[in-house]
């Protein structure tokens, strides 16, 4: 019965190496060439798997890539999540998820440049990430926090915001604080005074744990050493606040 167990265990153990391989590959391929130019072949040549393998665990390069966007929604929720919720106030939860989503960029570029490529948010994007947000522009709307206006409206300032902040922030010679003038530009189209958006785009980040699993981790470390090793040679030359 332990032996079966055994058996059990290491074979679960492997099918969940072999799909991280899989989601870990398709994430560079994305970041480089877009989901719609994607294919099955692809992948198969950049994880070294056959075809067969790919259909055990992924019916379509669709599939592959919307399991992707569920897999870095929830690693980015759960980093961000208990320092989102450590502020009362929506303001401050809107703008701290702001910055640490963009400055995603500085230590994941391959899940930054996905993130883009992917054209976040649409109909196959990471739509928890979405309901994540929505909860607090909802209640800062509530609050009169924010100026009242359909909530697709603040969503969409809030995920513009957050993708032109990324993309920016993947280009050499970014400024250092462009993530600070992004939230504050975003916080200003809510409804917030110059002088309070500033104030709380710019006010001191607490600090985010680092998940030493996932795939971001994975890809950070995998995949992409060279990116990743030239992304810190550029946080080394930013204040990051």
């Amino acid at each position: 019965m332990q032996l079966e167990n055994h058996r059990h265990r290491v074979a679960a153990e492997r099918r969940e190496r072999m799909r991280a391989r899989l989601l870990a590959s398709a994430m560079r391929l994305v970041a480089e060439k877009g989901p719609a130019a994607m294919s099955i072949d692809d992948v198969i040549s950049a994880a070294e798997v056959s075809r067969g393998t790919f259909y055990k665990y992924f019916p379509s390069p669709d599939a592959l890539v919307r399991e992707l966007a569920i897999e870095i929604a929830n690693e980015l929720i759960r980093m961000a999540e208990p320092v989102v919720q450590s502020y009362e106030d929506p303001a401050e939860r809107v703008s701290s998820g702001i910055r640490l989503v963009a400055r995603l960029a500085l230590d994941h570029p391959l899940a930054a440049a996905f993130l883009i490529r992917l054209g976040w948010p649409d109909a196959r994007g990471p739509n928890m990430l979405l309901d994540f947000v929505k909860r607090d522009l909802t209640e800062g709307i509530r609050q009169g926090r924010f100026m009242h206006m359909p909530i697709a409206l603040a969503l969409n300032i809030v995920t513009g915001a957050v993708l032109g902040a990324t993309h920016r922030m993947l280009e050499p010679g970014c400024e250092s604080d462009f993530a600070e003038q992004s939230t504050a530009a975003a916080l200003r189209g809510l409804g917030l005074d110059a002088k309070s958006a500033e104030r709380i785009a710019n006010s001191a980040l607490k600090p985010v744990e680092i998940l030493s699993t996932g795939l971001l981790f994975e890809t950070s470390i995998i995949l992409a050493p060279a990116v990743a090793k030239t992304t810190r040679r550029v946080v080394g030359r930013r204040k990051v606040r």
